[in-house]
């Protein structure tokens, strides 16, 4: 049985119950099951889309058609959002006071979780919500947000709010079962896929069809979802919404669509957040220092081959070796772009005078590097 904390994220499609608004009966059954765990001692934080159709719905207007929402400009979705944020969580709020239980609104971009700072205030706030008792509810923030609102991230958000709380189980419920062999809409002899212990190109292709339904999101950033919380230690199920008890279900070990197993046990906090940060730059290294990264040791300056982009001490970078183009390991400098390339290949002896301090010939240390 999964405990601790577990980060639930909601589809529109899931919302609507394959309406043109939010439908209360639903977010009822979804409150209760999620009141449930938490008196079986669970934390649970709430990822909540559904601002854009709860726009539409308090304004009036009807629901169009996929290509003509895509039409609409980005200012008018926001627009759809601004108004329908504030309807959302009334509505969330009502139904959590059925049983007493206190909501709290968490607006959130997925640059809000790549700086350092912000991904630090962010994790405390939603610890200090959940210690108090309190469900946090969380959606994208539509409202200034501009490429979540293009590609439907809230299934990114909800595995990056995952990896900065350290939850042990994302659940994301959707209007498909889980992850078929191919569109299931398209295809009637498509199977569902129970289990996923890796995620490689062939599934990505798998994975190219869309959810229907009110939502933005599909299959793919469903996926890129489950493969981040895959390496940061966490169990991911992609399951149907409207199965009665489906939350408490898959609390409890009962199997219900698809579920990803985690790659890794677990990660250190601070190696957590480099999942989640978009590199600035990046290191080449030769084959000695990849390696001794994945042995564990600290990057050194004499196994650098080559450095990509600008970057500051401080900044995340990505490492890559000789023999292949896709990044390996990622970790914060510990120096800039332009000392790193002064240093690359040099040994310590070179770069490190008598008395002086040792740590300047490390380019990436072992504390804050992952290998992905």
């Amino acid at each position: 049985m999964y405990r601790n904390r577990i980060v639930v994220k909601l589809g529109t499609s899931t919302l609507t119950g394959g309406t043109s608004q939010i439908n209360l009966r639903r977010l009822l059954s979804l409150a209760q099951q999620v009141v449930a765990l938490r008196e079986s001692g669970s934390d649970v934080i709430v990822v909540s889309s559904g601002a854009m159709a709860a726009g539409r719905s308090k304004l009036g207007l009807s629901v169009q058609s996929k290509s003509a929402m895509r039409a609409r400009s980005i200012p008018y979705k926001q627009m759809l959002a601004a108004v329908g944020q504030a309807s959302l969580m009334t509505s969330w709020d009502q139904v959590f006071a059925i049983f007493e239980v206190h909501v709290a609104q968490v607006l959130l971009t997925r640059d809000d979780l790549g700086d350092r700072q912000r991904y630090l205030n962010a994790r405390n706030t939603l610890d200090t919500i959940l210690s108090n008792g309190i469900v946090p509810v969380v959606n994208e923030n539509d409202a200034i947000a501009t490429e979540e609102i293009r590609i439907g991230d809230n299934d990114n958000l909800s595995a990056l709010v995952a990896n900065a709380v350290h939850a042990n189980l994302l659940v994301i419920l959707s209007d498909i079962d889980g992850l078929f062999t191919s569109d299931p809409r398209k295809n009637p002899s498509a199977t569902l896929i129970p289990e996923v212990v890796e995620i490689d190109d062939d599934l990505r292709s798998r994975a190219g069809f869309a959810t229907g339904g009110l939502g933005t999101g599909g299959m793919a950033t469903k996926l890129q979802a489950a493969e981040l919380a895959m390496r940061a230690g966490i169990s991911t199920v992609l399951a149907r919404g409207d199965v009665p008890n489906v939350l408490v279900d898959i609390a409890n070990g009962v199997r219900h669509g698809t579920r990803f197993v985690p790659i890794v046990d677990h990660l250190e906090s601070r190696k957590r957040w480099l999942l989640g940060e978009k590199p600035l730059g990046a290191v080449v290294i030769d084959a000695g220092a990849a390696r001794a990264l994945r042995s564990g040791r600290s990057l050194l300056a004499v196994g650098v081959n080559s450095v990509l982009g600008d970057f500051k001490s401080g900044e995340v970078i990505g490492v890559r070796d000789l023999h292949d183009t896709i990044e390996f390991a990622r970790g914060i400098a510990r120096c800039s772009s332009i000392d790193a390339r002064r240093m690359a290949g040099m040994k310590s002896s070179a770069i490190t005078e008598p008395g002086s301090e040792a740590g300047r010939a490390v380019i990436v240390h072992a504390d804050d590097l992952v290998v992905l």
